[in-house]
């Protein structure tokens, strides 16, 4: 079962995160701008404003005219660094999608044993919010919404990836005896998927704990549990 989960996984990693990977993808995101050039600093900043505006407000909720009185400019400006509300949400969501299922191959390809590799993903996963946090909240809450647009099919690609990734880990621990027989992997991803993925919904930078102490938490629970062992007694 196992080598069979392996080789399914293999082919699987090896899709693309997005229609939008490679040279003619990157071609595609490039002329949805109406600005010429690659992307400038005052792009990227117009970028993250809206990237909180979306993840705080919605992105329905989010007009063209909210994001250009945060970034202090008159809406028809925002045009020439994008073309679209799409346009930008499509660049945030891809930035962060393609970049953490990159790592995610890497970490599936290293031939870790179970419970390492579960432990990376993990780590990876909560240590997205320092560069990505807008994104994961807009994924998480507004990903069903994006998915039945056309230009945006790519997220239900994404989200079979993140299943398959972790479904892959924990039936591979299964199999080597790391983790309980009776573990239903399949359930056991989406309490991982929930666990893991709405700490970005109330984590603040700079506040008292970093990611890598979220996590080293949340991998305890998770793996050892909360309950203290309790110690046999001896007969005497």
């Amino acid at each position: 079962m196992a080598q069979r989960t392996k080789q399914t996984a293999a082919r699987g990693r090896r899709a693309p995160a997005s229609s939008g990977n490679g040279r003619a993808g990157r071609a595609g995101r490039r002329a949805g701008r109406r600005a010429g050039g690659g992307e400038t600093g005052r792009q990227a900043e117009v970028l993250a404003l809206a990237g909180d505006l979306f993840a705080r407000n919605g992105y329905a909720a989010t007009t063209v005219r909210d994001i250009a009185e945060a970034a202090g400019i008159l809406s028809g400006s925002l045009y020439h660094h994008f073309a679209s509300k799409e346009a930008m949400v499509d660049e945030i969501l891809r930035s962060f999608l393609d970049e953490i299922l990159g790592v995610y191959d890497e970490i599936l390809d290293a031939g870790l044993e179970p419970r390492a590799t579960f432990e990376a993903l993990a780590n990876v996963s909560l240590a997205a919010m320092e560069r990505h946090q807008a994104a994961i909240v807009i994924y998480q809450n507004d990903g069903r919404l994006l998915s039945g647009l056309p230009a945006f099919s790519y997220l239900r690609t994404a989200g079979q990836r993140f299943e398959r990734a972790w479904v892959t880990v924990l039936e591979e621990g299964i199999d080597s005896g790391d983790f309980r027989s009776s573990v239903d992997p399949e359930l056991a991803y989406r309490f991982v998927r929930a666990t893991l993925w709405t700490v970005a919904r109330w984590y603040r930078p700079g506040g008292d704990l970093t990611p890598q102490e979220i996590s080293s938490q949340y991998l305890s629970i998770m793996l050892d549990g909360i309950s203290k062992a309790k110690k046999k007694k001896t007969r005497t």
